[in-house]
């Protein structure tokens, strides 16, 4: 069994309905129109499963429109990338699909209640018929990037913090990333973000693969910033990387990092936070004068994809998160 790259085929994509009202305050409509345009740019490339909250699932549909399908499960919060299942994919007759079920704590317990959230990935891999594996073991998805052919991705800030899982040692998170999603060789960066207190520095928020052997890394260009020195580390790391079939890891930086304003604070809206699909690359922008240039970066990544940038990076940085955060890929298998 192996974790699928995200840039294999899907079956669908799944989401959540924005639910914590105290999260967004006065921002919460913003941040549901944010997640039906996700939601309803990614439905014109495959089908997507918004999760809302018992009593919002009408509400939901009406923004998110026909294309997207409504479903109602009890729910905390709307980031699916780390509350739901993780899925591991193995070729056989009949091929194997398995929702692997993490233990999810809200990120060191950041955010109460989460007992809906920590229950999520289970019920909704069982309602749609997915077999389901529990695994003792704190881990969200927008922890980890994988090539889909052994290697992964991950930062020493997040997945060693003493609120995840502190009686393991880091070659002990190794065996298990090893035996579960099928990884011969993990690469370690040393950051995410500065401004992400809420996840401890998710790797989705730095680094993507865009193929076996290229991994795409955000850079940021301006000295006077923290994450200009934490940017620059990582790099330098991947770069000096290989991958689970020996070849040096060809690194593409993707070198501005926007910032803005929204709600009396500041938020980093990094473009690496974007989500493949089935034909396209969503990448999420907040008006930067450098998007254009950026969106067309990525898009060298992905040349057989649509590239297509949406300007709802700032509100979901202001919840805590981003496209790919509110996303999570279901694997076609057959």
């Amino acid at each position: 069994m192996r974790m699928p790259a995200e840039f294999e085929p899907h079956e669908c994509t799944v989401m959540c309905w924005p639910a914590r009202s105290d999260l967004y305050g006065d921002l919460m409509a913003r941040a549901e129109a944010a997640h039906a345009l996700v939601a309803s740019t990614i439905a014109g490339f495959e089908p997507v499963t918004m999760i809302a909250a018992p009593g919002a699932g009408e509400r939901a549909a009406a923004r998110c429109g026909a294309g997207v399908d409504v479903i109602e499960l009890p729910i905390d919060d709307s980031w699916f990338r780390d509350s739901g299942p993780i899925y591991v994919v193995g070729d056989g007759d009949p091929p194997q699909r398995v929702a692997l079920d993490w233990t999810f704590n809200a990120w060191g317990g950041k955010f109460l209640p989460f007992a809906d959230d920590a229950a999520i990935a289970r019920r909704y891999a069982e309602l749609a018929g997915h077999k389901v594996r529990s695994i003792p073991v704190v881990m969200e998805g927008g922890s980890l990037t994988v090539d889909g052919a052994g290697t992964l991705v991950t930062t020493e800030q997040c997945l060693m913090h003493p609120n995840r899982n502190p009686r393991m040692t880091r070659t002990e998170i190794e065996w298990v990333l090893g035996d579960e999603l099928g990884v011969s060789t993990i690469v370690w960066l040393p950051f995410g973000l500065a401004l992400d207190d809420d996840t401890d520095g998710h790797v989705d928020n730095v680094a993507a693969f865009a193929a076996p052997g290229r991994l795409v890394v955000q850079g940021c260009s301006d000295p006077a910033e923290d994450d200009w020195l934490r940017c620059n580390v990582n790099v330098r790391c991947a770069r000096g990387a290989s991958d689970a079939a020996g070849r040096a890891i060809d690194v593409v930086e993707v070198p501005v990092l926007p910032f803005a304003e929204i709600g009396g604070e500041r938020v980093a809206v990094p473009y690496l936070n974007f989500y493949v699909v089935n034909g396209a690359v969503i990448v999420p922008v907040c008006g930067h004068d450098a998007d254009d240039d950026m969106l067309a970066l990525i898009a060298e990544q992905f040349p057989d994809r649509e590239t297509i940038g949406i300007d709802v990076g700032a509100v979901l940085a202001y919840g805590g998160g981003g496209v790919h955060c509110i996303t999570q890929q279901v694997p076609a298998i057959g």
